[in-house]
């Protein structure tokens, strides 16, 4: 079924005997390329789109990267000592690194912890 549709609803019958001619063989060869250009074609457009997404996808997370780099310097310029301080007393010694050009892996769990951090430590009086 699925190969009859590739090759445009014409079913090819081999018969087993010797009496096959050259002729028919050459057209079963045709029709098997037809069918492989076919599924090459379709799986060249698929991978295609696939780049398409994933450049699209990885746009995003490299504009969101961005943001929160951004983001970051601000509430570092604009955090007190302490608040740093305290900040950094409570992320572990192993995920510490310099604060200079640090590139940090964000994940849910981190962005979420630094999002109560920043609630909590927000509530300074101006």
């Amino acid at each position: 079924s699925f190969f009859s549709s590739l090759l445009g609803g014409d079913v090819v019958s081999v018969k087993l005997d010797n009496s096959a001619s050259g002729a028919s063989v050459v057209a079963i060869d045709n029709k098997i390329e037809q069918a492989m250009d076919l599924v090459k074609n379709h799986l060249m457009y698929a991978v295609r789109e696939e780049v398409e997404i994933l450049k699209e996808q990885i746009k995003e997370l490299a504009e969101k990267n961005n943001q929160l780099e951004r983001e970051n310097y601000l509430l570092k310029n604009l955090a007190s000592p302490e608040q740093l301080e305290k900040f950094q007393s409570r992320i572990p010694t192993d995920v510490l690194l310099p604060l200079d050009n640090q590139s940090i892996q964000v994940t849910p769990e981190h962005q979420q912890q630094q999002q109560q951090t920043c609630n909590h430590s927000s509530g300074s009086a101006v």
